[in-house]
């Protein structure tokens, strides 16, 4: 099993769709038994995917896993899709990083992940800032994948995440909603060649309207390419 934290020092820069989307890719392309986590308490990845009552959750339950003897793999949830699962976010999440505090147990999210050994992947969408539930997901990742919007404040954030880090696990950075007509984007992408592309696409912003990954209602479309190579080279990075 591996594990993949979809995390950003900023919100708003697309975490959500890089999850589901790269989820989706994993459970469908690569046939992956594939689990998405939602650690958001704004519990985003968990209603595009229907649930937490959609998908047979119960709701104010997700920060329980962390603080009692609760069978994190009983709290998985299929989705409408084959191979994927979900562990719903809620908003009692809001105290998890006080939780983590008070615990005082720096790996206690690598200590449920490694209940999950039934799955091949799996994904953790992740609240932003520099917070103890980030430091858990740093130590718990085998890969962290940063979504980066082509500008100076975006840039600014990877940044710090890599001087917070200190090499200690592998990133990956994705330039996301580009439009490669904006002179900002293009030098952005002249500077960082080698870093994947998600285009800004009205195949994506739908997603909140369609309740659905990308490749579900628009497998043809640029956007749709543009998860699958990026969940590609990311099984080539868990591979390595």
């Amino acid at each position: 099993m591996a594990t993949v934290a979809i995390y950003s020092l900023k919100g708003g820069v697309g975490k959500t769709t890089l999850s589901v989307n790269l989820a989706w890719c994993a459970a469908t392309l690569s046939a992956r038994r594939t689990l998405l986590w939602d650690l958001d308490p704004q519990a985003a990845s968990t209603w595009v995917l229907g649930g937490p009552h959609g998908a047979g959750g119960k709701v104010d339950q997700a920060q329980a896993m962390f603080s009692k003897d609760v069978a994190v793999a009983k709290q998985a949830r299929p989705t409408a899709y084959p191979h994927l699962d979900l562990i719903a976010a809620d908003a009692s999440l809001r105290g998890l990083d006080q939780l983590f505090h008070e615990m005082d147990k720096k790996k206690r999210l690598a200590k449920l992940l490694s209940e999950l050994a039934a799955y091949d992947r799996v994904i953790l969408d992740c609240p932003p800032g520099l917070t103890e539930t980030a430091d858990q997901v740093m130590r718990a990742a085998d890969l962290i994948v940063i979504p980066v919007i082509p500008s100076p404040l975006s840039t600014r954030a990877y940044d710090a995440v890599v001087q917070h880090l200190g090499g200690r696990t592998p990133l990956l950075p994705v330039h996301v909603m580009v439009d490669k007509r904006r002179a900002l984007h293009a030098e952005a992408l002249a500077r960082h060649p080698d870093w994947p592309v998600i285009p800004m696409a009205s195949n994506i912003e739908s997603m909140a309207v369609k309740r659905a990954p990308v490749g579900v209602f628009a497998p043809k479309s640029a956007a749709s390419q543009a998860f699958a190579d990026l969940w590609r080279r990311i099984e080539h990075r868990l591979a390595a």
